[in-house]
C-alpha cells in the first residue's frame, strides 16, 4: 500500500457532491486504517512485487472507508486519493476474498454504514425511466468510445484468444446463440425488451424475422432506428416500458435487462413474458448472475455501483430466477456459462476507453467522470474475473410445449 506524495485532483463539488467532501470520521477512520493494514497484508496489497494500492491520501481514503465502506472506497478512488497501475488486479483480489475482508466478530458492524436503496431509485413506471435515463441517456458518443462498430453493450462469445479485432465477431457469436436457442428464422415474431443499439435487433431482422424491440432509452432508440436503416433492414423500436407491451411473439429475446428491474419487479417481468409468449414459443435470456447466498446477503444494500452507474437494480442469481418463473408457466429450460468471457469483454472495452480518454472532455465529462468508469469497468471486470460473477444465457419456455 505504497504512500505517494502527489495530491488528488479536484474535484466539481456542484456535479460530485459526495465525492467532493472527506467525512470526519476519525474513529471510523482509524478503524478501518487498522483493517486495511490486516487485509492489504494478508493479500499482498502493501508494498510488494504484486498489485498494489498506491495511496496519495491515506487519512482521506481510511476516514471514506470507515463511514461509508465500499461505497467510501469507490468515492475515494473518484477524488483521486488512491490508485493502481494495475487496478482490474487489485480489484480481483478483493472480490476473491469479498467473503472474509472483515473479520466475522466485526461483521455485525455492517449495520452502522452500509445504506439502503433510495426510495427514488424503485423501478415503478418512472423510475425505470429515471434509472434507465441516467446511465444509457448519457451519451450514444460516449459508448461509442469503447464499444466496437456493432454498439454491444454486454457480454462476448469469443472462439478464441480476445482481442479487440476479435470483438465484433465475438458479439455476433453472443446473438447468433441466442436466436439460434429460440428458433428466429423467415417470419418468427421477434421481441426485445431492451434494444441497446439495436444490433440483435438488426440480426435478428436479417434472418426475416419480424422485429420488434422497445426500450426506456430515447438515445438508444434514435441511434438503434438510424442503424437499422443503415444496414437496410425493418425494425420497430418504441419507447416503452416492458409492461405496456401488448401482442403474441413466437420469440422474446432480452439480453443483460433483467438486472435492472429490480427484486420487486421480477414477478411483473416474468409474468409478462409469459403473457406475451406465443404457444410453442421461446424465451432467450441474457443475465448477469451471482451466488444465491451472495445475492440475498447484497439484496438490501446500496452499492457504489448504484450510486454512480446502475441505480435500482439487482443481479439475480439462478435459483432466484428459477423460483420467480417457477410462479408463471415458464420454465428454464437450458442455461449455458460463459463469464470468464465478460472479463475478457470488459477488459477491452476498459482499454479501449482509457486509450480514448482525451474524447472526454469533448463530450462534456470531467476528469473525476473518468475516473469513476474507469473505475466501474475495472471493477466489473474483477467481479467477472475472480469468479464472484457469471453470466448466462437462459432459454425458457412453457414446459407442456
Amino acid at each position: 500500500m505504497t504512500q505517494v506524495a502527489s495530491r488528488p485532483a479536484a474535484v466539481d463539488p456542484a456535479r460530485w457532491p459526495d465525492v467532493a467532501v472527506v467525512p470526519r470520521a476519525r474513529l471510523r477512520g482509524r478503524i478501518a486504517a487498522a483493517l486495511l493494514d490486516r487485509v492489504g497484508r494478508r493479500l499482498g496489497l502493501l508494498d510488494g512485487p504484486g498489485p498494489t494500492l498506491r495511496l496519495r491520501d491515506p487519512q482521506a481514503f481510511c476516514r471514506r472507508l470507515g463511514r461509508d465502506g465500499l461505497i467510501g472506497f469507490g468515492e475515494s478512488y473518484q477524488a483521486g486519493e488512491w490508485d493502481s497501475d494495475r487496478l482490474p488486479e487489485v480489484l480481483t483480489v478483493l472480490a476473491a476474498h469479498a467473503d472474509v475482508l472483515v473479520p466475522r466478530r466485526l461483521q455485525w458492524l455492517r449495520r452502522f454504514y452500509v445504506a439502503r436503496h433510495p426510495r427514488t431509485d424503485a423501478n415503478d413506471r418512472a423510475g425505470a425511466r429515471s434509472n434507465i435515463a441516467r446511465h444509457y441517456d448519457l451519451s450514444n458518443d460516449l459508448f461509442g468510445l469503447f464499444l466496437d462498430d456493432t454498439m454491444t453493450y454486454s457480454a462476448a462469445l469469443f472462439g478464441g484468444p480476445a482481442t479487440w479485432d476479435d470483438l465484433a465477431p465475438a458479439q455476433h457469436r453472443k446473438i447468433d446463440r441466442l436466436l439460434d436457442a429460440t428458433g428466429v428464422g423467415p417470419g418468427t415474431r421477434v421481441l426485445e425488451i431492451g434494444t441497446g443499439w439495436g444490433e440483435l435487433a438488426i440480426r435478428a431482422a436479417r434472418r426475416g424475422a419480424v422485429v420488434r424491440s422497445v426500450t426506456l432509452s430515447a438515445e438508444q432508440r434514435d441511434l438503434a432506428l438510424r442503424r437499422a436503416a443503415g444496414a437496410g433492414v425493418a425494425v420497430t423500436v418504441d419507447l416503452m416500458d416492458y409492461r405496456d407491451v401488448r401482442g403474441e411473439y413466437d420469440a422474446i429475446l432480452s439480453v443483460e435487462m433483467i438486472e435492472a428491474v429490480g427484486e420487486e419487479y421480477w414477478p411483473t417481468y416474468a409474468a409478462v413474458l409469459d403473457r406475451l409468449l406465443a404457444p410453442g414459443g421461446r424465451i432467450g435470456l441474457q443475465t448477469i448472475t451471482m451466488r444465491h447466498e451472495r445475492m440475498v446477503a447484497a439484496r438490501y444494500t446500496y452499492t457504489w455501483m448504484h450510486k454512480y452507474i446502475f441505480p435500482g437494480g439487482l443481479i439475480p442469481s439462478l435459483p432466484a430466477l428459477s423460483a420467480v418463473f417457477g410462479r408463471t408457466r415458464l420454465r428454464i429450460l437450458d442455461t449455458f456459462a460463459f463469464g470468464p468471457h465478460y472479463a475478457d469483454t470488459l477488459r477491452l472495452w476498459r482499454a479501449r476507453f482509457l486509450d480514448r480518454a482525451g474524447e472526454l472532455a469533448r463530450l462534456g465529462f470531467d476528469e473525476t467522470f473518468r475516473r469513476t468508469w474507469n473505475l466501474y469497468l475495472a471493477y466489473s471486470e474483477a467481479g467477472f474475473a475472480s469468479g464472484y460473477l457469471d453470466v448466462h444465457q437462459l432459454v425458457l419456455g412453457r414446459a407442456d410445449t
